[in-house]
């Protein structure tokens, strides 16, 4: 819905989902359904020891931003938080945490979908690697999954 004000923070720090999940429908009763996922750093099997994520500021708040607001405007949201941290994170860390609210469960898990989707394909993040035996590796490349998964949303 157009009247959906979603909030978008890029930031170093850890969130917390059950704060973020309490901010979104604090008096709220029309709320039905909350979707959340949460993107986390993993170790690959051992591999890492971190991941180093960069993002380009102010692009990459207003791209979440218009990735939010189409959301609102394909499913009837009550709300709708996306938070992406940066800087250098361990395994087991937050990476990613998106919120969505609705009257109904269906469109708060197809607008969580969709959310994560074009996040992780179109905001400008650069992920670095940092290997367990301390080498530093070389920028992830984007992967054609990720693109495929947004080929179906296309209107």
């Amino acid at each position: 819905m157009a009247d959906v004000e979603p909030d978008i923070r890029i930031q170093a720090a850890d969130f917390d989902v059950a704060e973020e999940i309490a901010r979104l429908t604090k008096g709220r009763k029309d709320i039905g359904a909350v979707v959340t996922f949460t993107g986390l750093c993993r170790d690959e099997a051992g591999r890492l020891s971190a991941l180093e994520l960069e993002h380009y500021p102010g692009m990459a708040e207003a791209e979440i931003r218009r990735i939010a607001a189409e959301a609102c405007t394909r499913w009837p949201l009550q709300g709708l938080t996306a938070i992406h941290r940066h800087g250098k994170l361990n395994p087991g860390d937050n990476i990613v945490l998106v919120v969505t609210a609705s009257s109904h469960r269906q469109a708060a898990f197809e607008a969580a979908t969709f959310v994560m989707d074009f996040l992780k394909s179109r905001a400008p993040f650069w992920k670095k690697e940092h290997g367990a035996d301390g080498s530093e590796g070389d920028w992830v490349e984007a992967k054609e999954a990720d693109e495929l998964a947004i080929s179906g949303w296309k209107r």
